[in-house]
């Protein structure tokens, strides 16, 4: 109804321009004392003219423009729809004089059309002008609110008239940035263009600048990156404009600018993953997700629906997750059909219960403890969670059929420090086994921390600023990988694309990233000074933490795969014998509560399956030694007892 009205309002504002313009013209030829024989004819010659250009109008959409944002390309469409128009009218007075012998209008009138395209072109530019409030006085500039603009292209000139002209007066526009040589020391709205990218922190000093937004939004993701650290420098609050590809449905405006996210600083390449491969794999299979409502599961959950897969088991022990991820995925996909199951990977006969009801044909194993120094506080959850509930995941998905198993692990199995570390290489190792002699193909997908999940060190950092510091670290040359969870979930789906069986898939997680310099980012991101306002205190490293993980083992090999962000390694073999022993072992201990946080005893079951895992250091004394190898001997018996009876 806004539309139709504003059109109605266009198109009587146009025909009132058309009928001046023609009694003015007619006044002009007459020298204002028009005949009575044409003072007749100029109401149907307004008639005629008003008739034909409306047509016109309409027929190619002029009104459908946006005058507030007039431009060169809007004028070029007038004033070719005007010359089409004149030819309109033209043939329309002679078809008229033909019909009426006596309806002839003198050659000079024709000179109207002139005039209208200047009403016409004029109502539209002060329209503009009015839209932009160009007629208003200028307001004084607000202190503390000084912005400068990255970018001197269309962007930033569209953001600095939304700036400038209208809505936004918490932030001034006083200057540009541009890397263009042929604009440096020119003008655009007033505004100076102040140098190149290097001289941002001179400029923000000199003109005292609080806000500066990145206006480029077609610039690589390393030229952007290359800018924040430049800008980063500075104590003004970055605003980024979105990337080209976000803004491609709508007018770019101030509305559009948004906070600088960590994802930003680290700079990474955009994911490429092949769709139609995806799509074709995932489409016809009844896909099972375990740990379905963490941060991993649950993005699991939602790229996977894209694809319509037949079905989509939500498995999970917290209710409430698994809740919420049910409800989001049935808004997003009503046609989707989606079960939500509460179920702990621990419990075999619950888990096979599962299996036999809904025959998945594609497992994403997400579920597991990941949190380093609370596992090396509960070894006992992380064993039966990391290691047993990957093993029981594993053998109903051999047994019913599945046929493919991925399992979502982690680059701290790589020369494990923790029992977090050492129970996903284990969890590594049984499914590796189990592809030796399943018809399911076993695969499993390494990768590092991902920004954002719930136990990441980014919503912690973010919580301590927002209650004013410290923000805390445990050592000033940690450093870890980082990957978005949208991005680690895409290329986990392209690798369970690629599964023959038995691979360990590594994702190129991009450069290590220091954590201290982390913290200082997201301290200077909220628009505060490290140190200054916000005190960053070293605590010490944890049980179980190391400064560097690695994505590789020394005895893996690495091979690139069809997209290169992900490779391929495959592990060595383990005795299946001795796997099952020490797996034996550690249940039993676990049965019994008998696995105490820092049990060297636990450590060197560890270390006997994972050699490079370095939690266990010299056997700590015992008053009874004796006593402490009879009873580890009793339980290997019974284990070889219980495996017995079991086959």
């Amino acid at each position: 109804m806004v539309i139709k009205t504003r059109l109605v309002r266009l198109a009587l504002l146009d025909a009132a321009i058309v009928a001046a313009s023609l009694w003015f013209v007619f006044s002009l030829r007459f020298e204002f004392d028009i005949p009575v024989m044409y003072l007749h004819m100029l109401p149907y010659a307004i008639l005629i003219h008003v008739t034909v250009h409306t047509i016109c109008f309409f027929g190619f959409r002029v009104y459908h423009s946006i005058w507030r944002y007039t431009g060169i390309e809007e004028m070029v469409l007038l004033l070719k729809v005007s010359a089409l128009t004149f030819a309109g009218v033209l043939a329309a007075n002679m078809l008229a004089h033909l019909i009426v012998p006596s309806y002839r209008l003198p050659l000079s009138i024709y000179s109207a059309a002139g005039y209208v395209f200047l009403g016409i072109a004029g109502s539209r530019m002060i329209s503009r002008l009015l839209g932009d409030q160009f007629m208003r006085t200028k307001e004084p500039l607000t202190e503390g609110a000084k912005l400068l603009i990255i970018g001197a292209g269309k962007a930033g000139i569209l953001i600095a008239k939304d700036i400038k002209h209208s809505r936004f007066k918490f932030m001034t526009p006083v200057a540009f940035v541009d890397d263009d040589p042929a604009k440096q020391n020119l003008e655009i709205m007033g505004l100076p263009i102040v140098g190149t990218r290097s001289h941002i922190p001179e400029a923000v000093k000199r003109m005292n600048i609080d806000y500066i937004v990145i206006a480029l939004p077609a610039a690589s993701r390393q030229a952007v990156t290359d800018i924040l650290e430049i800008c980063k420098s500075t104590k003004a609050q970055i605003k980024l404009l979105p990337s080209m590809s976000d803004i491609l449905n709508g007018k770019m405006s101030v509305n559009m600018i948004r906070e600088v996210s960590v994802n930003d600083l680290l700079g990474r390449a955009p994911v490429e993953i092949n769709g139609k491969e995806i799509r074709e794999s995932l489409e016809h299979e009844t896909v099972l997700i375990t740990g379905a409502g963490g941060s991993i599961g649950s993005e699991l959950c939602r790229q996977v629906a894209m694809y319509k897969p037949k079905e989509l088991l939500l498995v999970g022990h917290g209710e409430n997750s698994i809740y919420l991820i049910e409800g989001e995925l049935r808004r997003l996909f009503p046609s989707q059909s989606v079960h939500a199951i509460i179920a702990d990977i621990q419990d075999i006969s619950r888990i096979e219960s599962v299996f036999h009801s809904y025959r998945p044909t594609l497992v994403y194993h997400a579920a597991a403890h990941k949190h380093v120094p609370l596992m090396e506080t509960n070894p006992a959850e992380a064993i039966k969670n990391n290691v047993l509930g990957t093993r029981n995941v594993a053998a109903a998905s051999d047994k019913y059929g599945v046929k493919r198993f991925i399992l979502i692990s982690s680059d701290k199995a790589v020369n494990p420090t923790s029992i977090m570390g050492a129970t996903k290489r284990i969890a590594e190792m049984i499914v590796h086994d189990m592809n030796l002699s399943s018809k399911t193909a076993f695969a499993a997908v390494r990768f590092g921390n991902v920004l954002g999940s719930r136990g990441s060190v980014i919503p912690l950092f973010q919580k301590q600023i927002e209650a004013g510091g410290p923000v805390t670290v445990t050592h000033m040359d940690m450093v870890r990988y980082f990957m978005t969870i949208p991005e680690a979930v895409q290329l986990v789906i392209q690798a369970s694309v690629l599964v023959q069986g038995g691979e360990v898939f590594v994702l190129d997680m991009g450069k290590p990233v220091r954590i201290y310099d982390l913290a200082k980012d997201l301290i200077r991101l909220s628009g505060l000074e490290p140190e200054k306002d916000i005190p960053i205190v070293v605590t010490g490293i944890r049980p179980g933490e190391k400064l560097y993980e690695e994505l590789l083992t020394e005895e893996e090999g690495l091979m690139v795969t069809t997209n290169d962000r992900i490779m391929v390694s495959r592990p060595a073999n383990i005795p299946r014998s001795e796997l099952m022993m020490v797996l034996g072992i550690l249940e039993n201990l676990t049965k019994r509560y008998e696995v105490a946080a820092g049990s060297y005893q636990v450590k060197k079951l560890l270390k006997q399956l994972v050699p490079s895992y370095l939690g266990v250091q010299e056997e700590p004394p015992s008053v009874e030694p004796d006593r402490d190898r009879e009873r580890e001997r009793e339980q290997r018996e019974r284990v070889k007892v219980e495996l017995h009876a079991g086959t």
